[in-house]
Order: structure tokens, then C-alpha cells, then sequence
């Protein structure tokens, strides 16, 4: 690179304003590296929408919960960045974390996904880090944060919880499969896809960001929950002859 080029950080969120404030308020603390917010609000009843016109970032708003892939495309639809960032509203991002993702994702012309290490996610990403609390994870982030391409581990899956993408890749493949709406698997398809294109996948284990997991869509579907993610493994399965984890 020659110099640091703008990253856009795409965040869908539904009537969890406590979560996006908390996230928003993490970036702005440990991004260090140039970037644009986008807020894709799912139809909220709890003042998300008033909330990011006074934080003034990039909003849309939509007049009802559309899920996961439809909220996020349209964030990408609008994004300026370089690179293309999503991010769920429950994470809280930590020291370094972004620009040491780029340094990872630029290491090769053939890097077009990286992720980071987490307390909570499936496969490879999830660590033990033996503490519970955010705070003592953003204190073991400190410690942990430090760019090392030894600790990086080419993948064939990356679960789309914080999801750094080029922009070259974006064109290339399109955006997210809205047919695994309202969420759930069009992580592991748009891997899948990138993979098919050559592309590679990184881990970034020097990465550590907090994930508090899975909170909206428990939300919006109490009951369905394990539902939803079996039709939509299925649906991976009937796309490309595979079971998704086959794909990791």
C-alpha cells in the first residue's frame, strides 16, 4: 500500500442500542487507522436511528428487520472504503485490531479475507482465554495484540462476526447469498465463494476483539433459533454438494 486507504466498517443492528453504543465507542477508541462507520438499522424501536444521526455516522435506515445478509449488502452497497468491514453490534473491538487485520489481509496479493481471534465463535477463531469479564479481556487484548505473521493461520472458513474483506474481492464475488435471511451460514458461502476465486483466508491469532454472541437472533427468534440454523445448512448443502464444515 501506499499509504493507509480508508476502511468501511458495516454494522447491521436491531433493538440492541446498548450493544451498538458500546461497539461504536470501541472503535472510536482503538481504531487508529483511517475509517468510515456504517450503521444498517433493521427497523429498531428503541431510538438506534436517532442515536447514529446524533453520533453522526452513515445511516440506513430500514422499516422493518430484513436479517443479517440484506442489512449488510446494503451496507456495502453505499461503502467508499478500500476495504469492507462487518461487524456485529455485539463485538467490542480492542487495541490494534484493525490495522493490524490490514497489515494481514494486504500481506499477499491472494489475501481477500481475514477475521480475528475471539472468546466466542465456532472453530478455529474461539480461544481460552480463562476470563469471563470484558474488562479482563480488553486487558488480556492489550497484552495480546501484537502483530506477529507467525500467529496467522490460512483457513477455508472464517465466521463473519468481524469480516475484513477487499474490495477487489467484493467485486469479484458480489455481495452476501440474501437466500440464508434472516442469517446464519452466508458467512461460510461467501468463504466458500472466495475460495473458489483463489482467494485466501486468514486467521489473524495476534487479533484478539470481544464477541458477546448471538443476541439478536435470539432475540427475534426465541423458539426457532436451531431451526433456522438447520434450514440454512441445508440450503449450503443443496448450493454446493458439501456440508459447510467441509469448507473449514
Amino acid at each position: 500500500m501506499s499509504g493507509p486507504l480508508p476502511t468501511s466498517i458495516i454494522i447491521p443492528t436491531y433493538n440492541g442500542l446498548h450493544l451498538l453504543a458500546r461497539c461504536l465507542d470501541s472503535i472510536r477508541k482503538f481504531t487508529e487507522v483511517p475509517y468510515e462507520i456504517i450503521v444498517v438499522d433493521n427497523g429498531s424501536t428503541d431510538g438506534t436511528a436517532e442515536y447514529c444521526e446524533r453520533q453522526k455516522v452513515r445511516l440506513i435506515a430500514l422499516p422493518q428487520n430484513e436479517g443479517f445478509p440484506k442489512a449488510a449488502n446494503k451496507g456495502l452497497a453505499i461503502a467508499s472504503g478500500e476495504q469492507m468491514l462487518l461487524l456485529n453490534n455485539d463485538c467490542v473491538v480492542t487495541p490494534r485490531w484493525l490495522s493490524q487485520m490490514l497489515t494481514a489481509l494486504h500481506s499477499s496479493e491472494h489475501t481477500g479475507i481475514v477475521g480475528p481471534v475471539t472468546n466466542y465463535a465456532s472453530g478455529r477463531q474461539q480461544i481460552e482465554t480463562g476470563l469471563g469479564g470484558i474488562a479482563e479481556l480488553l486487558e488480556y487484548a492489550e497484552g495480546h495484540n501484537h502483530s506477529d505473521p507467525a500467529k496467522w493461520a490460512e483457513v477455508r472458513r472464517l465466521v463473519g462476526l468481524c469480516f475484513l474483506f477487499k474490495r477487489s474481492l467484493y467485486e469479484q464475488i458480489g455481495p452476501l447469498d440474501e437466500g440464508f435471511s434472516p442469517g446464519h451460514y452466508e458467512d461460510d458461502d461467501y468463504c466458500y465463494r472466495a475460495v473458489q476465486r483463489g482467494f485466501r483466508l486468514l486467521i489473524c491469532g495476534d487479533t484478539f476483539i470481544y464477541h458477546q454472541g448471538s443476541v439478536s437472533f435470539r432475540q427475534e427468534h426465541p423458539q426457532g433459533w436451531k431451526e433456522l440454523i438447520e434450514r440454512n445448512r441445508r440450503r449450503f448443502i443443496e448450493k454446493w454438494g458439501c456440508e459447510p464444515a467441509s469448507a473449514d
